[in-house]
Formats: structure tokens, sequence, C-alpha cells
């Protein structure tokens, strides 16, 4: 069985050659915790990203800045953040 490759709910494909720091939320600045970006810098398999588990909302992806979609994951703080505040 080959291992399936998870992706981000929070981004679409990252894109290493920016000047976005992939490891840090672009909304907080804080560490994104992003299993992925660990994976692809140390080279050492990761269990899957706890991102790969949430949904996010559009009203929360819309507060990433244009230079940063794609490029760096949300942080699991914001993400529950927007969470709480997203309508039900």
């Amino acid at each position: 069985m080959t291992a399936r490759r998870l992706i981000p709910q929070n981004t679409t494909r990252m894109n290493p050659s920016c000047a976005t720091d992939a490891t840090r939320c672009p909304l907080c600045g804080q560490p994104n915790g992003c299993a992925l970006e660990t994976e692809r810098a140390s080279g050492q398999a990761q269990p899957p990203c706890w991102c790969t588990a949430v949904a996010f909302s559009h009203a929360l992806l819309d507060r990433v800045p244009a230079d940063a979609r794609g490029r760096a994951c949300i942080c699991r703080a914001c993400a529950a953040q927007g969470q709480a505040a997203a309508p039900d």
C-alpha cells in the first residue's frame, strides 16, 4: 500500500521559492507547526499535519496576505480563533 500525501486544508500547493517564511503563520507570525514543511526541510517523514483534519472558513483564508497565499500555513491558534468567529 502506498502512502497518500496529505495536503493541508488551509493552503494550496506550497511554493518554497519565495521570501515568505513557510514555518510561520502569515496572520500572527508565530510558528505554524506545519508537518509538511518540517518534512520538506528535514527530509524526515512526519505524521499527517494537524491542518489536514481542520476546516478553514473562507473568511479566515481571505485574511491571509496575497503574497503568503499558498506559501505558509495558518497556525493552530489562528485557525481556532477563525472557527470560533465563524458564523454557524
